[in-house]
């Protein structure tokens, strides 16, 4: 039998007066594998993935993550989850140290600061911890992002645009640490990206989102050839123009 899903969303919109930003989702994901939320601007994405963190409730639908329904208990499981993105801000007096030390104390680390230093040491931060977080450079703040993202060593990571506005060798890094951490915590990755590269290289599932729906759903791969495409970026512009040759 296999696990059971780490996310799972059944039928899930979401309304906003009368328009509809969500319109019917489903799809789980499975622990130790990462799946790939794509679609232009306003397809629903940040909509959906508020939805999962349970900071925005659903207009129908359910979701679960751990097992748990993230809109009656949503704290019996927040501390196994967590979020990163690199739009969203630490406060800017804070010095590193202490802002992952207030984030370990809301997950309830236990033994904080050797959390933290672990992590100083596994993400390159040993000289950046007391340093004034609203000082660092664009590749420090995600490198410190990924270091809040991982305080409580979640079991589901919620990621939106991870790499964004860093030079290709530190996108490339971030990229094999999330690799290594999903496989060696056999965690459960929720990606939304615009970097069609770094889909194809993380995510074994590609759920392509259009006005709120699920336009296609399958591996990078397979969405290549059923598109006949060269490559993903290819099909993110079919399914955005309403474009698709089917292809035997």
């Amino acid at each position: 039998m296999s696990p059971p899903a780490a996310i799972a969303v059944k039928d899930l919109v979401k309304d906003y007066g009368p328009v509809r930003a969500v319109d019917g989702l489903s799809f789980a994901v499975a622990p130790g594998s990462t799946t790939a939320l794509l679609g232009g601007n306003g397809a629903g994405k940040s909509t959906t993935i508020g939805m999962i963190m349970g900071l925005v409730l659903p207009s129908a639908g359910t979701v679960t993550v751990l097992g748990t329904d993230m809109v009656r208990r949503r704290h019996d499981v927040l501390h196994r989850m967590n979020f990163e993105s690199p739009y969203v801000d630490m406060p800017h007096r804070l010095t590193v140290r202490q802002n992952l030390t207030v984030f370990g104390m809301l997950y309830g680390v236990k033994d904080l600061a050797g959390r933290i230093a672990a992590l100083a040491a596994d993400l390159d931060l040993d000289g950046l911890l007391d340093r004034p977080s609203g000082k660092l450079s664009a590749g420090q703040k995600t490198r410190v992002a990924l270091a809040k993202a991982l305080i409580n060593e979640p079991e589901v990571m919620l990621l939106d645009e991870p790499t964004a506005s860093l030079d290709p060798d530190t996108a490339d890094w971030i990229r094999g640490h999330l690799e290594r951490y999903r496989d060696r915590r056999g965690a459960a990755i929720l990606l939304a990206s615009h970097n069609m590269g770094e889909v194809e290289r993380l995510c074994d599932r590609v759920i392509m989102l259009k006005q709120g729906r699920i336009e296609d759903d399958a591996a990078p791969a397979e969405l290549v050839r059923r598109y006949g495409r060269s490559n993903l970026e290819e099909v993110f512009l079919d399914v955005a123009r309403g474009r698709r040759e089917a292809v035997s």
